[in-house]
């Protein structure tokens, strides 16, 4: 029988020590993360000025800022379980902004007043999130034909495809940035909340994550997705059709970059080309400090969300300091480095066992 290594139990008990709690702490991912996060909150209310850190307003705008990342994370988590990755999200968020914005603009008009009647906007509305949603997952299915029919490393397909996207994008939009965005899109959806308190956009990410967690812990999809990244080949032995589940995985990826496009545009009421280019890297952040290992195979929604908003906390906390940005980079490449480093530990200490 394995001893849990606080409380000693399934062997002889041994008083605590804080040899074995930071053991603990260490083997015990969720929890590790818990404090973590919890630490940078005490440690950003003590340092800034008070009142700004610690106050309703300034989590709420956290929270805010970092709704399309998690959603973007969420996506990344399956894929990198299943031992993938994804360069292009960002990329094809751009290109899915911009469809949206395109949409929009031809049939309602600039912000719904000239070129469109009052009767066109939920026509454009609608049709919009459409296509921004099918440019998405059109991205996402080429991406999974290429890497699970094709047998070409993901590597070199995403970043293929990051090039792509954008330049098509930046063909679509002339190269700038698409404003004039019907205004009522931004005024409902980007800047409304729920009882006057929670903004949408964060009850949308919340609700996507939720779906995906549910997928994740709880469905033969999710599963199947671990075992794919643990043994491809045991799993194709299992009669699963790996390639298809491939194929399906990148498809949900490039879905939820065209969910993010609808968020992105309906809070700014603006398709940016170039405030995407970091996406990809974001969230492959979050989900690798949530504990998701890069060897696939392991890896929880929880610590992604969690993952999310450590780099989050880091950043909004050097802002308010006064810190420069410059430092905040550094400060989240190396908890990056720390997460994948620990990540490493734990695999040998587990072959060791």
């Amino acid at each position: 029988m394995i001893a849990d290594p606080l409380t000693g139990a399934g062997s002889e008990k041994r008083p605590l020590t804080l040899k074995r709690l930071l053991d603990w702490l260490f083997e015990s991912e969720t929890v590790f993360l818990v404090v973590i996060l919890v630490g940078l909150l005490v440690a950003f209310t003590l340092a800034t000025p008070s009142g700004t850190f610690l106050s309703v307003l300034n989590f709420k705008n956290m929270a805010l800022d970092t709704s399309e990342i998690v959603v973007l994370a969420a996506g990344m988590t399956f894929v990198i379980i299943a031992a993938g990755i994804d360069l292009s999200i960002g990329s094809v968020v751009v290109f899915a902004s911009v469809s949206f914005a395109e949409v929009m603009t031809h049939i309602a008009g600039t912000s719904g007043v000239f070129g469109g009647q009052p009767h066109d906007l939920p026509l454009a509305i609608t049709l919009g999130v459409l296509v921004s949603l099918g440019c998405g997952l059109a991205w996402g299915i080429f991406n999974g034909y290429l890497i699970g029919y094709r047998g070409i490393p993901a590597f070199v397909v995403t970043l293929g495809t990051l090039g792509i996207a954008l330049g098509l994008a930046q063909v679509i939009s002339g190269g700038v940035n698409l404003a004039g965005v019907p205004y009522e899109l931004q005024t409902s959806l980007g800047s409304g909340e729920l009882f006057g308190t929670i903004p949408w956009l964060v009850v949308l990410a919340a609700g996507v994550v939720a779906i995906l967690w549910i997928v994740l812990a709880q469905t033969r999809y999710g599963l199947r997705t671990y075992a794919l990244g643990a043994s491809a080949e045991a799993t194709e032995r299992a009669g699963i059709n790996i390639r298809r589940h491939t194929l399906s995985i990148y498809a949900l990826m490039g879905l939820l970059a065209g969910v993010v496009g609808v968020m992105d545009v309906s809070r700014l009421a603006t398709a940016s080309i170039a405030a995407h280019t970091q996406d990809n890297l974001a969230a492959i952040a979050a989900v690798v400090i949530g504990g998701t290992s890069l060897f696939g195979g392991k890896g929880r929604m929880l610590g992604t969300v969690i993952g999310a908003f450590i780099p989050a906390v880091l950043r909004n906390g050097f802002i308010l300091m006064g810190v420069q940005p410059f430092w905040q980079n550094v400060a989240v490449g190396a908890v990056l480095i720390l997460a994948v480093y620990i990540d490493q530990a734990r695999r040998r200490r587990a072959r060791l066992v």
